[in-house]
């Protein structure tokens, strides 16, 4: 790699670590061609990068970010998941880990919080956020959903509610 290259993928990394929200750095030694395709076509699914980096360059892109810390963890043969939404990046990685022993997850970061594998498998436990919004409506919908089948019950079954809530 020329010195233009060199600075070219520099400055392309440099700008992808500041505009994702969530980074994850595995070692991948051991893995086929067939794997990591398969995993980089889970990954593309979701809208997530899962990119091979070199590790001395990286390093050089990694200063000038809000992701410095990560440094140490860029040595031998390293990945990089890249996702707005460091969750689906998490779950996807641990479970190919868990079906893949050549996949190690070593660490990452999630928005400011850096992350070592404990925290990475912690945050793969997590809802995605299409999960939280799913639980959110459908803890809002409930209470409207019991008022809706008491307007809707015949006259004799509020009666009877009527006739109980009285008693207490």
């Amino acid at each position: 790699m020329n010195k233009t290259k060199k600075q070219e993928y520099i400055k392309e990394m440099t700008s992808q670590f500041d505009n994702t929200e969530g980074i994850i750095v595995t070692h991948y030694q051991g893995l086929s061609m067939k794997q990591l395709d398969d995993l980089r076509d889970r990954m593309r699914k979701h809208g997530i990068q899962f990119k091979i980096t070199k590790n001395r360059i990286t390093k050089l892109a990694l200063e000038k970010t809000k992701c410095k810390d990560l440094a140490q963890l860029f040595k031998g043969p390293t990945a990089v998941a890249l996702s707005k939404d460091a969750i689906t990046s998490a779950k996807i990685l641990t479970k190919f880990s868990r079906e893949n022993e050549n996949l190690k997850i070593l660490g990452g970061i999630m928005g400011l919080d850096i992350l070592d594998l404990a925290g990475v498998e912690n945050v793969a436990t997590l809802p995605t956020l299409d999960e939280a919004r799913a639980k959110i409506a459908g803890i809002l919908r409930s209470p409207a959903q019991k008022i809706a089948s008491i307007l809707l019950a015949p006259a004799s079954k509020i009666a009877i509610l009527a006739l109980e809530k009285s008693k207490k």
